[in-house]
């Protein structure tokens, strides 16, 4: 495109004698013959007369002045460019025996990008909404390492509050000393009991106060349980021995119940925060704004900022009583980490879109304090993922389980794959493996197809069908691939370049190149859709090349050779896509 523009604007100024700077291309239509086309309406502000002629003039220019043009037509205003096959075979050559094709090592810009995602309460285990989450950061933490910058995988985990003292309490008043090892459950789902068993034990008594004559708001406020759990949080803060040697027992439970969930998804981090010990930071830098003016106080002695000129309101800071809010906590933990890595010049906030505001006012805030770097903040927005059975509700216990989960979608695949029957020769735990390769690899693409702004609504059967837009039908073409090259008893090295093309050729060659763009447009949109999506066409192209013409059973040695080639190269960058999606794929399926 570079060659053809700068030979382009050649061409007008000694035809028509004027300079054009801008040329658009666009990507030549299906149901016309071409590689790339040339929007010719937009020269006509500049270069009066017909649009065909004008074409046709151009296109006979670039084929006499480009050797990689070989033909043309014009179909109204659009100047469609046809490539030779020399074209094709060169590029093709570069990309076959290029390492980590797509793949930047570095872009010489010496500022890293932290992701921050999960960010679980430890009071229960972890449900689909943090599926998507984890599998959303992580996946852009992975495109953006892809793009050529250093990344750092991070999350806050929200170990302390009210929340975390409900389950305590519970566990105390009526765990009777129950713990992981004891009862065979995982602690992060022992937790999550005492956090719904709390919640059931706080609307006894709400009720129970209620027939005592009580309002249904001030039995809400003053039921015993919930004094109770207040009284805990105080001590806690206060340092009381005995409460934080029960939370620090509780809390290790769901780290190591985690740990275990987040190794079952294929998802890791470089650094944890705890909300234990960046809950008082901001503090400081709220009262330094204070005195510089950025922020104000009002009667009640509480802090506020005002951003109703940003078209946002007036927010607060620090309570009345001195404690911080989360936003206090926010801006301390975003100057912390840059503290902590100062190589970083940017973060990503993965966080559901009910944040929305929130993030809007934290990255004002953190300009308005003048750090430069918050510029460079984004907040990842996500949509719910809802299930055919309707909203999940933690304290209820109606939220579907991240590890129950993951073993049903295992069970589906092992389900759909009997019922297909191809299993023949492999052991037991061949099988195992290859069910969750399926069943994960369904999971996790379905969720990141979807473009994170948009809400899903998660249908586990679904996602697991061979045809169609599925992980596993993507994942069934990489296998069927590895069969082709198992086959291949030639030597399929040379490099070929003096072969005429067949068009199902040049359109998975087409869809191939686009790969190292398609990587750095996932980066800079944040946006794992964008990768599976095009995955998905390339698995078309080859499928459509695949049932067009043979491969092995080519007579022509050289044709024979590159479509080897050819199909190796897909099923590479295949797998390399799937990578940055975290989803593995499977030799042999």
């Amino acid at each position: 495109m570079k060659k053809i523009k700068k030979i382009l604007q050649k061409g007008i100024h000694l035809l028509y004698g004027v300079e054009i700077d801008k040329i658009e291309f666009q990507a030549t239509r299906k149901d016309f013959e071409g590689d790339i086309t040339i929007v010719v309406f937009s020269f006509l502000k500049t270069i009066k007369g017909n649009p065909v002629e004008i074409g046709n003039n151009l296109g006979s220019y670039l084929v006499e002045n480009v050797d990689e043009v070989v033909n043309f037509n014009v179909v109204k205003g659009f100047l469609n460019l046809v490539f030779s096959d020399t074209y094709f075979l060169t590029n093709f050559s570069e990309i076959y025996t290029s390492e980590n094709f797509g793949f930047v090592s570095t872009t010489g810009d010496n500022k890293s990008v932290m992701v921050e995602y999960s960010s679980p309460n430890t009071n229960k285990p972890l449900h689909l909404g943090h599926i998507r989450n984890n599998l959303l950061g992580y996946s852009v933490a992975e495109i953006i390492k892809a793009s050529g910058k250093k990344v750092y995988k991070t999350q806050i985990i929200n170990d302390r509050g009210i929340h975390i003292c409900k389950s305590m309490l519970a566990w105390q008043r009526y765990g009777n000393n129950e713990t992981p090892e004891n009862t065979g459950l995982k602690g992060d789902k022992l937790v999550g009991n005492y956090y719904v068993r709390f919640d059931q034990e706080y609307k006894k008594e709400i009720l129970n106060l209620i027939a005592n004559g009580y309002t249904e708001d001030e039995a809400k406020k003053q039921a015993p349980i919930l004094l109770e759990a207040q009284q805990m949080l105080i001590k806690w803060e206060a340092g009381d021995s005995e409460v934080v040697k029960l939370w620090k027992n509780m809390n290790q439970w769901v780290y190591d119940g985690f740990e275990q969930t987040y190794k079952n998804l294929g998802v890791d981090f470089d650094k944890n925060y705890y909300e234990s010990e960046t809950y008082l930071l901001g503090k400081d830098v709220v009262a330094n704004g204070l005195e510089s003016g950025i922020f104000f106080k009002k009667e009640d002695s509480s802090v506020w900022i005002d951003l109703t000129d940003e078209g946002l309101d007036e927010k607060i800071v620090l309570r009345s009583d001195g404690t911080a809010v989360y936003m206090t906590q926010d801006i301390g933990t975003a100057i912390q980490r840059i503290k902590d890595y100062t190589d970083v010049g940017g973060l990503v906030y993965t966080v559901g879109n009910e944040q929305d505001y929130h993030f809007k006012v934290l990255f004002l805030i953190l300009k308005k304090l003048g750090y430069n770097w918050a510029e460079n903040l984004y907040h990842l927005s996500y949509g719910m993922v809802d299930l055919p059975s309707g909203k999940m509700k933690s304290r209820e216990g109606t939220v579907v389980d991240a590890d129950d989960l993951l073993i049903d979608m295992t069970n589906t695949a092992r389900e759909i794959s009997e019922e297909l029957g191809k299993l023949e020769g492999y052991t037991d735990g061949e099988k195992e493996s290859l069910y969750k390769t399926i069943g994960l690899g369904a999971l996790k693409y379905h969720i990141l197809k979807v473009d994170p702004k948009k809400r899903i609504l998660f249908d586990p059967a679904a996602s697991i069908d061979f045809n169609g837009n599925t992980g596993p039908f993507i994942q069934y073409t990489y296998a069927r691939i590895q069969s082709i090259l198992r086959k291949a008893d030639f030597d399929y090295s040379a490099t070929i370049n003096d072969i005429s093309l067949h068009p199902k050729e040049k359109s998975v060659l087409k869809q191939l190149a686009l790969f190292p763009e398609i990587i750095q447009l996932a980066a800079s949109n944040f946006s794992p859709a964008i990768i599976a999506n095009y995955t998905y066409d390339l698995v078309k192209e080859y499928n459509s090349f695949y049932q067009s013409v043979p491969i092995l059973g080519c007579e022509n040695l050289q044709e024979k050779i590159f479509r080897t080639q050819l199909s190796r190269q897909v099923s590479e960058v295949i797998k390399s896509a799937f990578q940055l999606l975290g989803i593995d794929v499977p030799e042999r399926m």
